[in-house]
């Protein structure tokens, strides 16, 4: 099968219809054949192999490879379950640490899947592969590891994030597991509420390549904070300390030079413990869910900040007056960096591009009915 596999994702990359494609292959396994060379396509920007078994499901929910990488460090687990393990990366991550672990499935092919990853890795001899339903007694009790871990299903987007809706629920599964150990791993929804949550312990948001990615609770046992942010690949974290004094000031106009603040350090309430560790003068001066900003009057150099920029000049907001700006600046692009539904983006973006011929990229924020314009200096 790996060989039909490797042919279809040549197939499907020299444009083949999928008429052609489906006459090589035996009918009886041509959907899923096809369907994972799909994945290995879309994988690319994911993992660093490209051979790996996932249909399109498991690759939407399988744990980016820097990201499972990082935890697993952390962690460092001697014996570990997850629960709910899909295709398996972060388990895999986690085994390469551990001399034992465990992967626990409802779905068999998912599981499957799982298991010919873990080869892929070499860490398939360091691994139980269990089929059946989590939270079943007869399969928690095969279950003797250190750590439990569960990176629960989520379902359709919902008024408010709630334990009670992830399969599997993060309650059944403590109460599944507890009298095996005191330290749980889960993954959260980054938007939960954090009071909602019964159990001590951090709440660890990692950023990825400049977005928000994970929410991560760990266990009082494992805990190293109570909040944290964490910026991958560059591998930098901030931890929260209550005994700081509050040094954040607003400033109501835009200074010469913009910073953003990545979507964890904002989701973690880590903004004070920004300031204290950044060398400069500096102010908050826009705070939306999307987008965070400081300001300040001097450039300032620290890879807690997502990009830097510097503004170039700050007007009335209307894409006529903004395209005419650009066009006399040299400008050839514009970013927009506006809360804008995504189905108006395109004809903004093209009204503010028209006719722009330069090579500068711009970028463009608003605050209240003014654009500024500036430029990144990263």
């Amino acid at each position: 099968m790996e060989e039909y596999i490797k042919e279809v994702v040549e197939m499907i990359k020299q444009g083949f219809d999928e008429k052609k494609i489906r006459a090589r292959l035996p009918r009886d396994c041509a959907d899923e054949i096809i369907e994972i060379a799909r994945a290995r396509i879309r994988a690319k920007n994911k993992f660093s192999r490209t051979d790996l078994w996932m249909d399109l499901d498991g690759l939407r929910y399988a744990t980016h490879e820097i990201v499972a990488e990082y935890r697993a460090k952390r962690v460092k687990p001697e014996s570990i379950a997850d629960v709910s393990c899909g295709v398996g990366i972060q388990l895999i991550f986690f085994a390469k640490y551990a001399d034992k672990a465990y992967a626990i499935d409802i779905d068999r092919k998912k599981l499957f899947y799982a298991m010919k990853n873990a080869e892929k890795y070499d860490v398939r001899d360091k691994i139980t592969f269990i089929h059946g339903n989590s939270l079943k007694e007869e399969i928690v009790n095969q279950v003797e590891a250190d750590i439990i871990f569960s990176d629960p299903a989520r379902p359709p987007k919902m008024p408010e994030r709630k334990l009670e809706d992830l399969l599997p629920s993060p309650l059944e599964v403590y109460e599944a597991y507890k009298h095996k150990t005191d330290a749980f791993i889960f993954d959260l929804p980054p938007q939960i509420r954090r009071e909602k949550i019964p159990w001590n312990g951090e709440f660890e948001y990692i950023d990825l390549y400049g977005a928000l990615n994970r929410l991560t609770f760990y266990f009082e046992p494992l805990a190293k904070a109570e909040r944290s942010a964490v910026i991958l690949p560059r591998g930098i974290r901030l931890e929260s300390n209550p005994n700081l004094e509050d040094i954040v000031k607003w400033s109501r106009e835009v200074r010469e030079y913009l910073y953003e603040i990545p979507q964890s350090i904002n989701y973690a309430e880590l903004i004070n413990e920004l300031f204290h560790i950044v060398n400069g003068n500096l102010w908050m001066f826009m705070r939306e869910k999307r987008r965070v900003l400081a300001t300040s009057d001097e450039e300032i150099k620290s890879d807690y900040f997502k990009r830097h920029y510097v503004v170039q000049s700050v007007l009335e907001f209307h894409p006529v007056k903004i395209n005419e700006f650009l066009k006399r600046e040299g400008y050839g692009r514009a970013t927009l960096k506006i809360s804008i539904p995504d189905t108006e983006y395109w004809k903004v973006r093209r009204r503010i591009e028209q006719g722009l011929r330069g090579d500068k990229r711009a970028y463009l924020f608003k605050f209240n009915d003014k654009a500024i314009i500036a430029e990144s200096i990263d």
